[in-house]
Formats: structure tokens, sequence, C-alpha cells
């Protein structure tokens, strides 16, 4: 196998040396931590009135011998709570909080007693089906339950620097690396759901272990060899499910299994597991230089976002198998777009933004950040989207048409397969580790958020101070504070959205055009402490066609301005949406809405809607053709909409030809 270059691997700045002070993003991280944990972990006890009921907690309890009951929930419910504890650690790592800090330790003791001697950890198949241990890999998720439990080990352990709940998961590693290989009586094969694998090179990174690096490239190897493991563990279990007593149907594709990984070229199968296997091979190959592995990645990578992705940063546009259809098949009102799926891209764009600094992984980092990502939460931490659609008709999703059951015009307030929630909440309160990388020599800014940076560069200890106005205006503001005088880089992205870009350093214009590098302006110069760069992106309101092979979107747009996009919602425009028509040459006019989910910055463009009432009662006609009457409409950014009750709502609206 190829190697990958020590040059083109960057490190990211962890968030341990920075400290978000941002007008935008610091009310969501606050919101993470005074409502979202909070009520988070009342709903993974059960006491949210009204809420699904969860069962995670008290499946621990019973596991550990401290409650009698019958185990409640998915197989998987366990990462909820992996999940809830891996938030809380990056809230910890911002700021200490004595109180909840032992909450999270109260629950790593019940965890450390639900741990079996052997190390394994799973409450399902400790409390209901103990002779199932590893006999279904391709549907219980054991390996991608250990995988969540393993992250938040290593996350406490460095929020903390307690070692009891990463002295848990490494045992939980170790028996995994004891049960599965290629030796005798170990079972040479893979989970149906890819977590494990990321989740071991954390662990690796943290202690150091080469093990479980390797143990995390053997899934990455064995994935897709033929003939099937999961065929042949299906055969050995007598072709049974889990999910119903009938006969299981295996599609290798769904699982990424139809094939090795570094042979694959088009996303396939259930979205989520993609974009975590992407983020496990990325890490594999930055850590082993397997360039083999890294251009797959770039391969699946250039499939998804160039002709799978939704405008929004949505991935997986089908509910069936909530997976990847066809190039270009994007329908906008039965898209599937899970929340987790758009935050295993972002995990993915990260990881390929460690490999190769392109700031194309960071614009579509960006994207789905501040579209679906925060869309999938609303403004009062308590009610969630598992499913983000571009289009919603509130009477169709809730009617008699099953083909839109999965649509909800609002937020749910818990889910039984509950994965979103918790998701949001550890990728908003870890936001830190996003927005910086350095290569060498070079300090790369990906996302534009105000706050506090101290790193080392050659010795010399930078601090960055970052002012921004995204995403209301594209105003960003560097200080550069130094012991001493020091010689660095500092890359600053330019966004694909930004039609126009100027940088002054200290006042003074600086030229770009022999100076961009990967969608990165390189400011190279000896730099003195009070040193002050300006980027000013420019932040048109853009109207955004689709690829003409997007049947779903033809004759329609989409507008866009900065990195959010926006959307009609029945709240401003009345019902029947499908009936307004941009104005071609129509000029955009912004306006602040002060009470819409925290004060967002509104679009009002000139329209035409068609007047249902001057039809008729006739389905069709030949001799007619109906009246429009000209309106204004009010566009409001999508992360926004559903926070005003239940309404119709859609992304793309028909252009004037």
């Amino acid at each position: 196998m190829g190697q990958v270059s020590s040059i083109e691997k960057a490190k990211p700045v962890s968030m341990k040396q920075i400290a978000i002070k941002d007008a935008f993003w610091n009310d969501y991280i606050e919101l993470v931590r005074e409502v979202v944990v909070p009520y988070q972990w009342e709903a993974i006890n059960d006491r949210v009135e009204g809420a699904e009921r969860s069962g995670a907690v008290s499946n621990f309890k019973i596991a550990a011998g401290l409650e009698q009951g019958e185990y409640y929930g998915f197989v998987f419910q366990d990462t909820d709570v992996a999940k809830w504890l891996e938030a809380v650690a990056y809230l910890l790592v911002a700021k200490r909080d004595e109180a909840l800090e032992q909450v999270a330790d109260d629950m790593i003791d019940i965890i450390e007693k639900a741990q079996q001697p052997s190390g394994y950890l799973n409450t399902y198949f400790t409390i209901k089906e103990p002779e199932g241990k590893w006999t279904n890999l391709t549907e219980c998720h054991e390996l991608y339950t250990a995988g969540h439990m393993i992250e938040a080990g290593v996350a406490y352990y460095e929020a903390t620097g307690k070692r009891k709940l990463l002295d848990i998961v490494c045992r939980i590693a170790d028996d995994i690396a004891n049960v599965f290989g290629d030796g005798p009586g170990q079972i040479a094969g893979y989970d149906g759901h890819q977590e494990i694998e990321l989740a071991l090179v954390k662990l690796y990174k943290t202690t150091g272990e080469s093990k479980y690096l390797e143990l995390s490239r053997y899934f990455v190897d064995k994935r897709g060899e033929q003939p099937s493991f999961f065929i042949e563990e299906a055969e050995r279990r007598g072709w049974t499910t889990h999910w119903n007593k009938g006969r299981i149907h295996i599609e290798p594709e769904y699982f990424q299994a139809h094939k090795p990984v570094r042979e694959q070229d088009v996303a396939v199968g259930h979205a989520v597991r993609v974009v975590y296997m992407l983020a496990g091979m990325a890490d594999v190959a930055r850590e082993t230089g397997d360039a083999s592995l890294l251009e797959a990645c770039r391969r699946l990578w250039n499939n998804i976002v160039s002709k799978q992705m939704y405008i929004t940063g949505g991935i997986g546009s089908m509910a069936q198998g909530e997976a990847f259809s066809v190039d270009y098949d994007l329908p906008n009102d039965t898209v599937y777009s899970e929340t987790c799926a758009s935050i295993g891209l972002i995990f993915f764009a990260q990881r390929m933004l460690q490999l190769d600094p392109d700031s194309r992984y960071a614009d579509v980092l960006e994207r789905a950040l501040y579209n679906t990502v925060i869309g999938g939460m609303s403004r009062d931490g308590r009610h969630f989207f598992y499913v983000n659609p571009l289009e919603v008709t509130p009477d169709v999703c809730n009617g008699r048409n099953k083909n839109f059951n999965h649509i909800k015009p609002v937020r749910q307030e818990w889910f039984g397969c509950a994965c979103c929630p918790p998701n949001i909440a550890r990728l908003l309160a870890s936001l830190g580790d996003y927005m910086y990388s350095v290569q060498n020599n070079v300090v790369y800014s990906h996302l534009y958020i105000g706050g506090e940076t101290e790193l080392e560069l050659n010795g010399a200890r930078v601090t960055i101070v970052q002012q921004a106005e995204l995403p209301w205006e594209g105003k960003v503001r560097y200080e550069i504070g130094l012991d001493a005088d020091a010689e660095f880089t500092l890359a600053l992205r330019l966004p694909d959205w930004a039609s126009s870009r100027t940088v002054k350093i200290n006042g003074e214009a600086y030229a770009l055009d022999a100076n961009v590098v990967k969608g990165y302006a390189m400011l190279e110069r000896s730099w003195k402490s009070g040193d002050v760069v300006e980027l000013e992106l420019t932040m048109p309101v853009m109207k955004v066609r689709s690829h003409p092979l997007v049947r779903h979107n033809a004759g329609k747009v989409a507008l866009q301005r900065g990195p959010l996009v926006y959307c009609l919602e029945e709240a401003d425009n009345g019902p029947l949406l499908q009936q307004y028509t941009l104005q071609r040459d129509a000029e955009p006019h912004i306006a602040f809405d002060e009470k819409l989910a925290g004060g967002v910055k509104l679009i009002r463009i000139d329209a035409s809607k068609l007047d249902a009432e001057s039809w008729g009662q006739a389905l069709y006609r030949a001799d007619h053709a109906p009246s429009a009457d000209s309106v204004t409409a009010t566009f409001i950014p999508y992360f926004a909409w559903a926070n005003r009750g239940k309404g119709e709502m859609t992304v793309w609206v028909r252009e004037q030809s």
C-alpha cells in the first residue's frame, strides 16, 4: 500500500486550547449546557412526561444488579448514555461543573458494575439474551455500542483526568481484540453499523496502545471481503433475524459490505453508516499512511457532495433504510436526511481537512452545521428533528399517505431510537475542535467563530483572538498575540458563498491573487504581537440552482446568504407555498426579526402567487390559466423553521422563466 507523506497531515487544534466567545454560537453552547444536557438526562431516566420512554439508564442499573426489571428499548439503547456522557465531558472542558461531574461520576460507577469480568459491556445481551453475544453482528450493533462508550471514555478522561471510564473502555477494547481476528476460535468479521473503527483510533491516540489502531485497521480491511461475513453469520444462526420472527434478508450494499472499502466509489446503503465508516477510514489512513484508503475516501466524498447531498448538507434521501438512493435522486418532500447523517458528514469532513487542508471540506462542514444540524433542534433545546425535510405539507404527512409517515411538521420531544438528540449535544459541546488545525508552520482557520485560541508553533506561544459576525455579516477580525516575533502562515478559508473577499493586515490591503492555496488565503509573514488581520466576505443573496439531473428541482431556485440556506414558511407567507413564483430580476431585501429563533435576518423578495379561488371546481382545465397576485415572499433561515407551530415549509421555489 502507498503511503501518505507527512506534509499532507494537519493536526486539529483541541477545544482545550479554545475559548469560544461568539454572539451566535455561545447561545447554542449555553443551551446545551443549561437545557439540552439536563433535559436529556431526564429523558434517558424516563422522567420527561409525555416523551417516549428511553430505558437507557434503568438498563444499566438492571445489568449492574442495582434494580430488578426487564430490558427496555432498542438493542443499542446503551449509546444514549454514552453520547450523553461524551457531551458532558466536552462541557466540562470549557467550564468545570462539580454537580454535573458528580452526576456523570455516579453514572460511570453504575456502568462499571454492569461490565462483565471479561470486559464485555452491553446491557441488552447481559439482561435479555446472554447466550446471543457476538452471534448477530449484522443487526445487533454490539461493536457500534462499544464504540460510543469508548468515545465517551476517551472524552471524559481528556476532560477530567479521571481514569475509571477510560479503564472500563480499555477493558471493552481488550475483550474485542480477544474475540475478533483471524486466529483460531476468533470471529473474522465486523459490525453491521460502523463506529468502532473511529472510536478505536481515538483510544489509540489517548493511550498510545498500537493494538487499538491495528484492531481498527482490521475492521476496515475486513469489511467487504468475499464470501460475505454477514451471509456466513446468518447461516450459522439459521437465518433468524433480531427484528422479527421471519428470515433475514441481507443486502450487502446496505452495510457497505458489497466489496472491499478501497474498491468502493459510490455511497450506498444506510447514510450514517457510510459517513461513520469514512471517518474511521480517514483516521486509519492518517495514522498509518495508507494512501489507498485516502484515495477511497476522496472518491466517496466526491460522490456524496457532488451527486447525493442536499443544499442543506443533508444526506440520505430514502426513508427506506435511512439510505442513499442513486445519484441525483434528491426528493424534497419524502427526503430522510437524518440529523445523525449530517453530523457524521461533519466528522468525515473534519478528518479530511487533517489529511488534505482544502476549503471544499470545510465548506461542506459549515453547510451541514449551520443548516441541518442546528435545524435539528428547537430553540428551547427540548424538541428535535430526526428527519430534516426540505418541503413539508402537514396535511399530507399527517394523512393517509404512508410514504410521508417519517416526515414531522414539528420537532419531537424524544424518540425511542434517540440517536440524534445526544449526537447534536456532543457535537455542539465540542465545536471548538472544528475551528482550527495546524500543519507544520501553517495555522488553518476553518470556521469563523469568535473566540480566543492558544497554541505553539516551533516553540513560539501564539494567541489568536478571533471576532466574527457570521452568519449575519461576513466580517472577521483576528488579533495576534506573541511573546516574541514569529514567522508562520495564517491560512484563512475563502468560502464558496463569498462573491468577493478582501484581506487587510494592520489596515493595509493584502494581495490575494498569488496567495490562495486550495481555497485558503495564505498570510505568510513575520508576525508581531498586536498585528490585526481583517477579512471581509461579501454575502449577497444567491439564487442557487440544482444540477439539471436533479429532476425534483427543475425550474426552481433556493435562496442562500452566507452559510445559511433559506426557506418559505407558512407563518410568514400563508398556506399553499407551491403557488409562489419568484420574479427573475427581483431585488432581495434584508430585514431583521428579533423574535424568531433568538433574532434572525430575513430575506424579502417580490414574487407572484397563484390565485386558486379563480380556478373554479374543475380538477383539470384547458380553457383557463389561473391568475396570479403580486406578493412579497418572506424567507427565513432553514434552521429556524418549525419554531412557530405547525405549518407548511419549502426550500425550493419556482422561478419565473
